[in-house]
């Protein structure tokens, strides 16, 4: 057997994580001294200690390092686990990216000195039209793909004819910005008539007025797009009278590049 000090060595793993460990029931020494206290662990347990190590790792939480431990030969159950926590991580990426990117575009504004970017703001009408749509809370805003995944399966076997504009958009129904499970609705509009599905409904939708700023690359620049056009309906006499939504003039099913994407932010407005 090992004391615990060459336990440590051998697994990499510090003497005071490994009595923690021993706390949450992890991974306990096979023999404890009742009189000195010393831990004492076998040789088998290094195994133990990697796969811990590998799941912290990996990102797991003590509980659900505990709970793999524990199927340790449910190969469906590992499965899942770390297909789940894949999921997790290519989230966590994408995020740090975004993070990266605007951090990137604010250094290169700073070191050159630029005015901050100017978004043209206009008013305008949308017609009525026909659109199908899809409506339901979704984890959080970046999640707004699984909207788009369940338009296209559900009706890739009806011939959709789009209208020109086809007004691809994304509409916001919370009355306030939520961290999580927004409402959020994605809307194209199509020409004729189709049989409703189980997510996809097909709907007119009125005419409705508009103010609007159109800008070129990556959805970082929002806030600021929203901020232009918060002052223009400040300014101009106008006020909020329905939900915000995007409209995607070249999305990413146009194109891999975040800095060829054209977005138009929208909010319906009234006149005062």
């Amino acid at each position: 057997m090992l004391k615990i000090g060459m336990f440590s060595k051998l697994s990499r793993i510090s003497i005071r994580m490994l009595r923690y460990y021993d706390d949450q029931g992890l991974l306990s020494p096979v023999q404890t001294d009742p009189f000195t206290g010393y831990r004492h662990y076998s040789e088998d347990q290094l195994r133990t200690a990697e796969q811990i190590a590998a799941l912290r790792r990996m990102g797991f939480s003590l509980a659900g390092v505990k709970t793999l431990l524990a199927a340790e030969n449910d190969r469906d159950v590992w499965e899942k686990a770390l297909e789940g926590q894949r999921l997790i991580l290519w989230e966590e990426e994408r995020e740090a990216r975004a993070r990266l990117l605007l951090l990137e575009n604010t250094l290169d504004q700073l070191r050159k000195d630029e005015k901050p970017m100017e978004y043209p703001v206009t008013i305008k009408e949308l017609p009525e039209r026909c659109v199908a749509s899809v409506r339901r809370r979704i984890a959080n805003y970046w999640h707004e793909q699984e909207l788009w995944t369940t338009l296209a399966e559900e009706t890739s076997g009806m011939n959709l004819q789009t209208c020109d504009p086809c007004y691809a958009m994304a509409v916001f129904h919370d009355k306030e910005h939520v961290e999580e499970n927004p409402d959020v609705e994605i809307q194209m509009a199509v020409m004729g008539s189709y049989p409703d599905t189980a997510n996809v409904k097909f709907k007119t939708v009125p005419a409705m007025r508009i103010a609007s700023s159109t800008f070129k690359g990556a959805y970082e620049q929002t806030p600021e797009v929203t901020q232009a056009v918060a002052k223009w309906v400040r300014d101009n006499g106008y006020e909020f009278d329905g939900p915000s939504f995007f409209i995607y003039h070249v999305s990413p099913h146009e194109t891999k590049n975040p800095e060829e994407y054209v977005t138009e932010v929208c909010f319906m407005v009234r006149k005062k």
